[in-house]
This record gives structure tokens, C-alpha cells and sequence, in this order.
């Protein structure tokens, strides 16, 4: 079983593969905050919501990619568009506060649909960390000022608009699914300006349509990952397993915002709540059924992510190529209506 390791980013050359793309370096005011404990924290959380765990072939043999990556990722594609510290410091604590298996806990809570219920406690997180407030202090910054990405349209936007949130998990996950090469990301990546959209508010956007075309087409691939059967049974078995240990005693709510690696430990030392992860990770199939079967049939709803960006001076690039049209129509025409369970 791997856990992720500790980076302590401090230079270019310890960034991964994809987040060297966003910008030609770290701004030197990011790199005290990367120090925190709290950012530390979050290096010890995934971004695939505890499915690299399990046995499912499609989460075998993973890179990396943590809550920390993303989240300087953010920062750095949001300095790079704007040159603006406080919505760049916006977006590298946009994740702050999230908890371990991530998106699991909003499965936990009942919030399968938004998956809002992690962001919570953004400011609780940013104001009890020293480093960070001490490093806001020099900035002449508070933390109201960074503590809601949402203020910043180029940080982050109503879906399905095109953000730096949702450009770099897209992006690196393009990478992660063997999707689209690095060298593809970066003509992608290269092709984005900023525009005024249909409301007047600032958006990312392709300045040429046939990249745009590219980007989404690619993005419906991601989509219909993050709702496979596979991901939905799986967070919500890891939803309903850390719920009855919670219950159990065994873990406390608040040691979902330690890391995974101790959540996981504490799992591991109890005979009962042990045997019930080796069970989750031993997932690797699943099979769709009208009827309930057992008590670990489960119907299973989701947030639907997708991306119509902007193409300068053109429109929305569903408006623009009816492929695209076809496909993002088809995707959210997709159905959850049954039950599932590991064949």
C-alpha cells in the first residue's frame, strides 16, 4: 500500500511534470506559504478520492497527484493569467481544508450531487496556521482576503465555465489517464488568454477553436471517469465504511482532516475496521443490477463535471462545433438510475 511522501516544494526542478507548464517559476512570495503545516497536510491527501487504494485496473500504477500539487498548480496558473497576489493566494488555499479521501467525505455527508461539503472549514484552516498568518502579515493581506477563491472568477467559476481550478485538474489528469501527452498539454495550455465571457466577468479562453475543441472533446473523456460505476461504487463503499467506524469509535470525524496515512493507521490497528479496509481495497469489479441484491447494492448519483470554454471573440465552443454539442449533451443525458455491486 503507498502513501504519498512529503515535497517541500522550493524550486522549479521539484515541481511534477505537468505543473512545470503553468509557469516559468515559483513566485518567491508563494514559496514561504508552502512551508505550512497545513498546506504540508494536504500532500497527504489525493486527488482520486481514495481510489488509488483499491484494485480497480484503471487507478493501478498512479503517479502521484495530491490536494498540495493541485493546489499550488492553482496559484500558479492563476499568477501566471493575473500577476495578482491575493487571488493567487486564493487558489493555492482553495483545498486547504479538505478532507482525507476528499471527495468521499461529501458521499459521507449526502452531498453527491454538488460536492461542495469540503470546503467548510477553508478559513478555520488558514487562520490557525502560523506561518501562513505571519506570511499574510508582511503581504499586508488578512485572511478574508484569501480565504474564498469563489470572489475570483479566474480562480474559480460557475460550471461550466472555464477556471485555473478546473483547467489543472483537467490538465493533469489529461496526464494522469494517459489522455494527451505533455507536450499536447502545454499547446493547450499555451493557446488560453483571458476574455470577458457573455456576463461581462473575466474567463479563461482559447484564442483558436480548433484548440478548444481538442481541449473539450478531451475533457468529456475526464468526465466520464470521475461517474464511472467503478468511482461512484467506490466512494460511496469508502463513504459508508468511514461512516460506521466514525460510529464505531474506532475514528473520529476530525481525524479525517489529519492525513490519509493516519487515517488509514488508525483503521489498520483495529481487528474489525481492518478487515473492513482490506475489503475496500480489494475492490475490482463491479456489475450493474435493476434490483438490490445485499445490503452493498447501491444506487448512486454524482456531480457532473464538464467544461464549455470560451473561444475569443467567438462563443462558447458547444455553441461552435456541434460534435462537441453531441457529446456534452449525451454525457448528461447519462443515467444513474440503477443499482450496483462488487461482482
Amino acid at each position: 500500500m503507498a502513501y504519498v511522501q512529503i515535497v517541500n516544494i522550493r524550486n522549479m526542478n521539484e515541481l511534477s511534470s505537468v505543473l512545470k507548464i503553468y509557469h516559468k517559476d515559483i513566485p518567491s512570495f508563494l514559496l514561504p506559504f508552502l512551508k505550512s503545516k497545513e498546506l504540508e497536510r494536504i500532500d497527504q491527501v489525493g486527488m482520486h478520492c481514495g481510489m488509488e487504494y483499491t484494485s480497480f485496473p484503471f487507478y493501478k500504477d498512479f503517479k502521484k497527484y495530491s490536494r498540495y500539487e493541485h493546489s499550488l498548480g492553482v496559484a500558479l496558473i492563476v499568477y501566471h493569467f493575473t500577476k495578482n497576489i491575493k487571488m493567487t493566494l486564493s487558489g493555492l488555499f482553495h483545498d486547504i481544508a479538505t478532507p482525507s479521501f476528499a471527495h468521499v467525505i461529501d458521499f459521507l455527508k449526502g452531498d453527491h450531487d454538488k460536492q461542495e461539503a469540503t470546503e467548510e472549514k477553508t478559513s478555520l484552516f488558514i487562520q490557525r496556521d502560523q506561518i501562513i498568518q505571519d506570511e499574510l502579515v508582511k503581504l499586508s493581506l488578512t485572511t478574508k482576503d484569501v480565504d474564498n477563491y469563489h470572489l475570483y472568477p479566474i480562480a474559480d467559476n460557475d460550471s461550466p465555465r472555464l477556471s485555473a481550478d478546473r483547467l489543472e485538474y483537467t490538465l493533469h489528469n489529461f496526464y494522469n489517464y494517459h489522455f494527451a501527452s505533455l507536450e499536447e498539454i502545454k499547446e493547450l495550455y499555451d493557446d488560453l488568454t483571458i476574455t470577458f465571457n457573455e456576463e461581462g466577468i473575466e474567463e479563461l479562453a482559447f484564442k483558436h477553436i480548433k484548440l478548444a475543441k481538442k481541449f473539450s472533446l478531451l475533457t468529456l473523456k475526464n468526465s466520464h471517469v470521475y461517474v464511472t460505476d467503478e468511482d461512484r461504487y467506490g466512494m460511496e463503499y469508502l463513504a459508508r465504511m468511514l461512516k460506521k467506524e466514525i460510529s464505531n469509535g474506532v475514528i473520529k470525524e476530525e481525524d479525517l482532516y489529519t492525513t490519509e496515512k493516519e487515517v488509514i493507521n488508525k483503521l489498520l490497528a483495529n481487528s474489525k475496521s481492518k478487515s473492513s479496509w482490506f475489503d475496500f481495497t480489494s475492490l475490482d469489479k463491479i456489475t450493474r443490477e435493476d434490483k438490490p441484491s445485499s445490503a452493498l447494492s447501491f444506487k448512486i448519483s454524482s456531480k457532473k463535471r464538464f467544461i464549455d470554454p470560451l473561444v475569443l471573440n467567438q462563443g462558447r465552443i458547444s455553441l461552435l462545433d456541434e460534435e462537441v454539442h453531441k457529446e456534452i449533451s449525451s454525457f448528461l443525458e447519462e443515467s444513474f438510475d440503477y443499482y450496483l455491486v462488487r461482482a
